[in-house]
């Protein structure tokens, strides 16, 4: 196991890059908002979608499979969805005599869009912190009135899930200077590997516990108010104000278009 917890941000001169993070805060909730408001069964309409993901991507210099082998993290998810068949009414295509089941033709339908909505959704969200620092996407938050105990959870959770990682590579390197393998015996069982996940799981709850008392107290002894700062500052630009007005009026254009 590794918790390797690196930076999505990749430093690149390009276009893309160089908008403002509010303009690309701005245009990727619009384009998550508009695939999920689509209609289920709009397959061109996903494809389109899905291309101006793909074609951002290249822009920004990160190639057309950035994206994609980026967002096989979101793929466990999926599961959540594999029982809309069987509940949404329609006409049966499969039936499963020994459980009662029957899939339907509508539920497959519906299946199939949403899997569509939440991996372009996930796609555009890689590509967003890929070009934009986290720290310039709080600004941008900030700036964009989000309330400030959210934007503070946000930034503290991303800084310091790489503290937690550390410190439970630290209990995986103890745990295995203290086993041996003696050769020709049996691997330990599921169970007991199971329990001492568990247990190291717990003293990882623990240990986050009054880490996070620590650094509260640091916080609070270096003039924190609850109020995240920074030094970051931008100005939009011609550039970002085209980019704004462009990505609306092409959303308008898709509204009108899926709903005629």
């Amino acid at each position: 196991m590794a918790f390797a917890i690196g930076d999505p941000y990749r430093k690149l001169a390009t276009v893309v890059h160089r908008l403002d993070p509010r303009i690309k805060l701005i245009v990727a909730l619009l384009l998550i908002v508009l695939v999920n408001l689509l209609p289920a069964g709009h397959w061109w309409a996903y494809l389109g979608f899905w291309l101006v993901v793909l074609l951002v991507s290249c822009l920004a210099g990160l190639g057309p499979l950035y994206t994609i082998k980026k967002s096989l993290f979101a793929t466990p998810f999926i599961l959540a969805a594999l029982s809309i068949p069987f509940t949404t009414q329609g006409a049966a295509v499969l039936t499963i005599p020994w459980l009662g089941w029957a899939m339907t033709d509508k539920g497959i339908q519906l299946l199939f869009s949403v899997l569509f909505r939440f991996w372009i959704a996930v796609q555009t969200a890689v590509l967003l912190v890929a070009v934009t620092r986290i720290p310039d996407l709080l600004w941008a938050l900030r700036t964009l009135r989000l309330p400030a105990v959210l934007v503070s959870v946000i930034a503290v959770m991303y800084r310091y899930l790489r503290i937690l990682g550390s410190e439970a590579n630290r209990m995986l390197r103890a745990r295995t200077a203290r086993s041996c393998k003696v050769k020709g015996n049996r691997s330990p069982s599921l169970i007991w590997r199971g329990r001492v996940t568990g247990a190291m799981i717990g003293s990882l709850f623990l240990r986050a516990v009054e880490r996070s008392e620590r650094i509260h107290l640091a916080m609070l002894s270096r003039g924190y108010d609850g109020s995240p700062r920074s030094l970051a500052s931008f100005r939009l630009s011609y550039a970002d104000w085209l980019t704004l007005f462009g990505c609306l009026f092409l959303a308008l254009i898709c509204s009108i278009w899926v709903l005629l």
